[in-house]
Parts: C-alpha cells; sequence; structure tokens
C-alpha cells in the first residue's frame, strides 16, 4: 500500500474514452469489441494444454476449477492429475473416505476446498443423478460452489453464456473501465458483475472465460501488467488515465493477528509419529496434525494431559520456531520434538508412518513429522 509505480510501458497511450463504468455504457458494438479481441489473442496465446482442457468433462472441468481458486494453474497440475486418477468420477469421490481425499489435496491449501469437493460429490450422487447440474443456479447451491465457479462450469463444459468472475477477471474488468471501489465491496462487486454478464459473449463462451483468465493471469497481472501485449490496450481506461496501478482499489490493510502455537512432535521407537485430528471446520479443518496446543505450554503439562507417562520420554529437542502465513493471519509454530522409549498404551489420536500413510496432512505438519528423527539423545 502507498508504493508508487511506473508505468511499464512506452506506449502512446491511446486519447482517453468515457470511463464506461456500467454495462449501459458498453455499447453493444463495444462489447463485441471487447470479446473478439480477447479471443483472437487466446487464439493465438491462450493456454490449451491444461490437463483438464483434455477429455473435457463437466466432472473435471468442476475439480480444476475448484482447485484454481485462489491457487495458480502451475500448482494445480501436479494435484489435478493424480486426483483423476485416484477419482475418475463423481462416484468414485462420492464413495471415498475423507481423509484419502484431503491426503492427495495435502500441500494444496485452503482444505475447504476438497472438504466442499467431497461433500458436494455426494449430493450430486444422491439427489442429481451423479450428474453434475447443467444450471449455473443450481451449481451455486452445492458447496464450495460460489457464482463464479458456477458459471465457469457451465461455460468450460456445456458452453452456456455464463460470466465469471474470478481474481484475474476482477482486475482486468477493474482496469479497463476503471471501476472505482474494492472488489470486495457489494456495491463494486455489482458493478463488476454487471460488466462481466454484458461482456460475455453468447459463442466460443468456454474459449472466452478462458481468454479472461489467461490475460489476467499472464498480462493484466497485479504488480507487473504487460499493456503493451494486451489485446484491449486501445479501449482500457486505466491505461488512458495513466492509473493501471490504482485498479483494483484496495481496501486499507490493518496490522495481520499473530498467533503463537506450540506442535508436540511425539515419536516411539520404531519412528511413527502421534497425530490427532482437527476439528472439521476452521484452519486445517479434518486434517491430522500433531498435537498443537497454546504457545505457554509446557511439555510435562502435555504429556499429563495427552496419558503419556514422562518416565517414557526418552530425549526432547525444542526447535527453531516456524512462520506460517494464512490470508488472515500469521502463525508462529514453535516445533517440540519428543521421542519415547516405549508408546503409551493408550492414546486417542492415531501414530502413524510419517513416510508412508493415508491422512491428509497441512503441508506444515508434513514438514514437522518429517524432522522427527533422528533426535539428540539428550536435550533441553
Amino acid at each position: 500500500m502507498g508504493e508508487v509505480y511506473p508505468l511499464q510501458t512506452k506506449t502512446p497511450a491511446p486519447a482517453q474514452p468515457p470511463n464506461p463504468a456500467s454495462a449501459q455504457t458498453a455499447t453493444a458494438a463495444s462489447r463485441r469489441r471487447f470479446a473478439a479481441r480477447l479471443l483472437a489473442w487466446w487464439d493465438a496465446n491462450g493456454r490449451k494444454d491444461l490437463p483438464w482442457q483434455q477429455r473435457r468433462t463437466p466432472y473435471r472441468v468442476w475439480v480444476s476449477e475448484v482447485m484454481l481458486q485462489q491457487t495458480r494453474a502451475a500448482a494445480v497440475i501436479p494435484y489435478f492429475e493424480r486426483f483423476m486418477a485416484r477419482f475418475p468420477d463423481v462416484q468414485a469421490l462420492a464413495q471415498a473416505d475423507l481423509d484419502d481425499v484431503l491426503h492427495l489435496w495435502s500441500g494444496l491449501g485452503y482444505y475447504a476446498r476438497a472438504r466442499n469437493l467431497h461433500r458436494a460429490a455426494g449430493l450430486v450422487l444422491r439427489e442429481h443423478g451423479g450428474a453434475l447440474p447443467r444450471d449455473p443456479a443450481v451449481l451455486a447451491t452445492l458447496p464450495g460452489i460460489g457464482r463464479s465457479t458456477a458459471g465457469a462450469i457451465a461455460a468450460q463444459a456445456h458452453g452456456l453464456q455464463a460470466a465469471i468472475l474470478d481474481a484475474n477477471a476482477k482486475r482486468l474488468l477493474a482496469r479497463h473501465f476503471r471501476v472505482a471501489g474494492p472488489p470486495a465491496n457489494s456495491a463494486t462487486a455489482a458493478k463488476l458483475w454487471e460488466l462481466a454478464e454484458a461482456l460475455t459473449p453468447p459463442k466460443r463462451v468456454a474459449d472466452y472465460t478462458q481468454a479472461v483468465m489467461d490475460v489476467g493471469a499472464s498480462v493484466c497481472q497485479s504488480r507487473q501488467p504487460q499493456c503493451t501485449a494486451c489485446p484491449v490496450r486501445t479501449s482500457c481506461a486505466a491505461l488512458a488515465a495513466g492509473d493501471v496501478y490504482r485498479f483494483p482499489e484496495r481496501k486499507e490493510s490493518s496490522p495481520r493477528p499473530l498467533a503463537q502455537r506450540r506442535f508436540f512432535v511425539v515419536s516411539d521407537p520404531q519412528g511413527a509419529c502421534y497425530v490427532e485430528q482437527r476439528p472439521p471446520q476452521g484452519v486445517w479443518g479434518g486434517l491430522w496434525s500433531p498435537p498443537e496446543r497454546d504457545g505457554d505450554e509446557s511439555a510435562p503439562a502435555f504429556l499429563a494431559a495427552a496419558g503419556m507417562d514422562a518416565k517414557l520420554v526418552r530425549a526432547m529437542h525444542f526447535a527453531p520456531t516456524l512462520r506460517h502465513g494464512f490470508s488472515h493471519f500469521d502463525l508462529h509454530a514453535e516445533p517440540v520434538y519428543v521421542q519415547l522409549k516405549a508408546r503409551p498404551a493408550t492414546t486417542t489420536g492415531r501414530w502413524i508412518d510419517p513416510r508412508s500413510h493415508r491422512l491428509g496432512l497441512s503441508a506444515l505438519a508434513a514438514k514437522l513429522l518429517a524432522a522427527a528423527a533422528p533426535l539428540p539423545l539428550g536435550g533441553k
């Protein structure tokens, strides 16, 4: 916030067009030109070899669109391919254990997406005969499918004239039409949706929606927009006004809260580690993790509460704090590695081999478990 960036193009800006911040001020001809230029760019430069574009089915499109929420395509590709190999259709996903689904999702982040995908698959199987609904309004009633994702599925899978408004589309439209206000504001979002729907053409909708996403991702970038390569630069109001970096407008940021937590990574003589399942909602909901406790909880207090006799402890090691960022707060995680002489008789969680298991783990949990051995014989 507050940084000043120079425009990264020396191309003379076109004469400033009127500021069409609503669909009414964009004429039918200008809307057709907008779509035609994006489609021509996509024909020449767009991504056409993504795995979900091959053997395209409503199910494959749905899974890919959910994975692509807040995640770049390059990161999604290997997860998508593994997911399709394990759950090739709605029935396979609906009948799978949630742990299996989360296991394949481990490392992709935003795990509510995986939980919602699993829930929605069950609803599709039970209430829609195993076929994903075509109607975007019906699609949007399923868990994890919002208005934009529903539009993307309808357009990509069925060619229906349905608009999308993901982060890339918001940025492209906010700049092109100089739409004031942060996109998170309801009034701004309504303007952007109005534009998105007015600009979506009746034909080649799948290509058009992909073009919007591709131009947003590779040309109309947030920090380094490539204005000279933009197919709609001659009608871009923000470029004409010289304030490309102003849009989309941002909300005033507030200091990010900091949470300090302690993670007890307990291992037995065979190298198995103790994990607990997290509550179904909230951060890393439904995933498994080394026990997480308050940042000031002592090792003796943890062991007593967990039913682990302190006499079983062979070694203990306090590792450097790890910082993990979430969308709305930062986590400082202090790992405490505890090696036991023998496994306790009763525990409420599970003992797993960190190298071979079928549980869903967050990236942080996987990192903590991977460092569980070897431990020093003596410790703090």
